[in-house]
């Protein structure tokens, strides 16, 4: 059983016709930009991950603007739905459709709206979800800000744990785990994962909040693997902008992007499928007929996780010159 996680990603645009552009942030840019906006849900198991739905958010400059929105073939249907709303949508799609997961990750954007935290506990389903500083929380009966539990906390509350290996190593942080008022369901457990940077001299630690809703007796370091997971959607956008075309299109119109993206989703999944089956024990037939009916195993050329996707594809031939 894997993870699933979602975030947003930015697709930089020129004028105005391009279905949802406007100016707005855009993390790929690191700042506001004239784009559009994707928001993914993605899923990753220890054998790989893959993106598994998307949807275009679409501003109210749009939705507000129907003729605006017939141009670009935007169905009568629809409106306008934050980013948060978009994501629950996608979340709740997938877990109908019998997507099982062991826990749910995603960003502060939709991690800090509580009617979707509050949709997965009544599921019973597990979720790591940050938060901003000034979310509120009741801890022993009161109420009180994220950031301030947080600097409360004593010297030796913390823990050095890796949060998973990134492309220099384990991504280590310090950690600690506040128990927060039990939720109704029973055998489940709220908490408050604080995430500390590792700094040497001066310079302030940042700090990074983290809602959790586990069965109970889950350890900290459960926890943090499973906040680690959230980078894997990082991943998939890297390897889908880089590898399989994600961001390379210039249709303007509803029906347009959903088709590109979605071709697109399906080429990476078919690569990380094709990645996976190659590290796997393959049957090799005898040649002789003495022998004829038996098989033998033998390792086929091994794709270690930690090798590139466009390593993979030119190794395997799939790369265009």
């Amino acid at each position: 059983m894997g993870c699933m996680s979602w975030m947003r990603t930015g697709f930089l645009k020129k004028g105005k016709k391009s279905v949802g552009v406007q100016r707005q942030y855009s993390g790929t840019a690191g700042r506001v930009e004239n784009c559009q906006i994707g928001v993914f849900l993605a899923y990753a198991t220890e054998a790989g991950h893959t993106l598994v739905d998307r949807e275009l958010y679409l501003p109210k400059s749009w939705t507000q603007d129907r003729e605006r929105c017939r141009e670009a073939d935007v169905p009568e249907e629809v409106v306008f739905a934050s980013k948060p709303q978009v994501a629950a949508r996608m979340l709740w799609r997938a877990l109908d459709a019998g997507l099982c997961a062991r826990w749910v990750t995603g960003d502060c954007v939709s991690g800090s709206n509580r009617p979707l935290r509050a949709g997965l506990e009544k599921r019973s389903q597990a979720y790591a979800l940050a938060v901003k500083c000034s979310e509120s929380v009741n801890v022993q009966g009161e109420r009180k800000r994220v950031d301030r539990i947080a600097a409360g906390l004593r010297a030796d509350q913390w823990q050095r744990l890796s949060a998973g290996n990134g492309s220099k190593g384990p991504r280590l942080f310090d950690w600690t785990g506040v128990e927060l008022d039990r939720p109704e369901q029973q055998g489940w457990q709220r908490s408050l994962v604080v995430r500390r940077s590792v700094v040497s001299g001066e310079k302030p630690a940042d700090l990074a909040y983290v809602l959790v809703f586990a069965p109970c007796a889950t350890t900290l370091p459960e926890m943090v693997a499973a906040v680690g997971t959230r980078w894997t959607v990082e991943q998939c956008f890297e390897e889908g902008k880089g590898e399989v075309g994600l961001d390379e299109y210039e249709v303007r119109s509803w029906h347009g992007w959903y088709r590109h993206i979605t071709l697109s989703m399906l080429a990476h999944a078919f690569l990380m499928v094709l990645r996976m089956q190659s590290q796997t024990h393959m049957p090799e037939t005898a040649q002789n007929e003495e022998n004829e009916g038996k098989k033998r195993w033998r390792l086929s050329q091994p794709h270690f996780p930690s090798q590139s996707l466009s390593a993979f594809k030119r190794l395997r031939g799939l790369a265009c010159p």
